[in-house]
């Protein structure tokens, strides 16, 4: 099937969207479910919808459909809470996989949330743990038989830099560790075989190039051959192997089902599920070519018209995930001014602008076009304008 599917999202006229990476765009017929869910289902079922509209079941159902885009099997992927809250369980659960180990290691491009939650349950759990976070170009060498759990990003948030997964997973369990990777920037950008990785966990959020919308529930994945011995750090009452049981001892479910916490929030969880329609014929290795060549393409065009700007991520299509950035001093004021003029990519501290792209709504016509813009707003220094200095809450 040819890419873009532009008619598949609600993409303002005169907009260029290249921050898919951080937000994706709202899919057609999402909106419609949601008013379906809040009007119909909650409007007029009540609470009788966790049966008649089968609520119940749909965390599961998404997580199948999850499951299908990066590689691993059905029943594997849970969905529910946030990102930071599957980062939690995963290295919580992984932990006590390697008792014997004190050694956290990730890399200084994670994301700071991961490293933050690795912090926070250091600190909790008050053992003598020790968070490691050398360069990205530095990990597979880190790795020793010191290491309980090796924890990832598989593409960085700021680089767009790609791990070897299975490479790195590989020497993970050649000294024993375990391996946790972070899918929040390569699912649905890039082809996963989770399964073929043979990982024990993976998480991910799905308001990327999922696009389930702000605030969109995360997912996790477990082996299968493992699950019945993971040990929840939340063990919350949808991961009971009977919540309705009501039981005062908690019991896990003999399933992935175990690494779900709190109520599942269905609306954002139906309209994910909207969302993830857009993906119906969608070949991931269509989608990754696709995407090299826009990156590609973007390069050259913005090498060849502004040459102050330095390039921040790796040159190799193979060796980057479905983003590109660039580094320039004044790189906050320059997202400001692309966004005035309707090309919306982000910034990231200390002078890193992003631009994501994606095969489902972009197309050459429109990095070439960004590409000018930018050229407009570099060369002419229209980013000096007052009204692109005061940086605003979210970059």
């Amino acid at each position: 099937m040819t890419l873009p599917h532009k008619d598949r999202f609600e993409i303002p006229e005169g907009v260029i969207y290249l921050d898919g990476n951080s937000l994706g765009p709202l899919p057609k017929g999402a909106a419609a479910r949601a008013g379906e869910v809040i009007a119909s289902e909650w409007g007029q079922q009540l609470i009788r919808a966790w049966n008649t509209a089968d609520w119940i079941s749909l965390p599961a159902r998404v997580g199948d459909r999850i499951a299908g885009l990066i590689g691993a099997p059905a029943g594997s992927v849970a969905t529910g809470d946030t990102l930071s809250i599957k980062v939690y369980q995963a290295l919580a659960a992984a932990l006590k996989m390697n008792p014997d180990r004190r050694v956290i290691l990730s890399d200084a491009g994670n994301f700071p949330s991961d490293l933050y939650m690795a912090q926070g349950l250091i600190g909790t759990i008050d053992k003598g743990y020790e968070l490691r976070t050398p360069a990205p170009t530095d990990v597979a060498q880190a790795i020793t038989d010191e290491v309980a759990v090796v924890m990832l990003t598989h593409v960085d948030y700021r680089s767009g830099r790609l791990h070897d997964m299975k490479a790195i997973t590989e020497k993970a369990h050649s000294v024993g560790a375990v391996m946790i990777w972070d899918l929040a920037h390569s699912a649905g950008a890039v082809p996963l075989d989770v399964a073929g990785s043979n990982a024990e966990f993976a998480v991910g959020c799905t308001y990327k190039y999922l696009n389930g919308g702000p605030g969109a529930p995360a997912f996790i994945y477990a082996r299968p051959d493992i699950v019945e011995t993971v040990e929840p750090a939340l063990s919350g009452w949808m991961g009971h192997d009977a919540p309705f049981a009501m039981e005062l001892g908690y019991r896990p479910a003999m399933s992935t089902e175990r690494l779900r916490v709190g109520t599942p929030p269905i609306v954002q969880l139906s309209i994910l599920d909207a969302a993830l329609d857009a993906w119906d014929g969608v070949d991931m290795d269509d989608l990754r070519a696709a995407s090299i060549a826009l990156c590609d393409t973007f390069i050259a065009e913005v090498e060849a018209r502004c040459p102050e700007l330095t390039l921040a991520s790796p040159r190799s299509g193979t060796e980057r995930g479905s983003q590109v950035s660039f580094a320039f001093a004044h790189g906050y004021e320059v997202v400001q001014a692309l966004i005035d003029r309707g090309v919306i990519g982000d910034f990231r501290a200390p002078e890193i602008m992003r631009f994501g792209f994606t095969p489902l709504y972009i197309d050459t016509a429109d990095v070439v076009g960004a590409a000018k813009i930018l050229e407009e707003v570099v060369k002419g220094e229209l980013w000096r304008d007052p009204k692109y200095q005061t940086k605003s809450k979210v970059t």
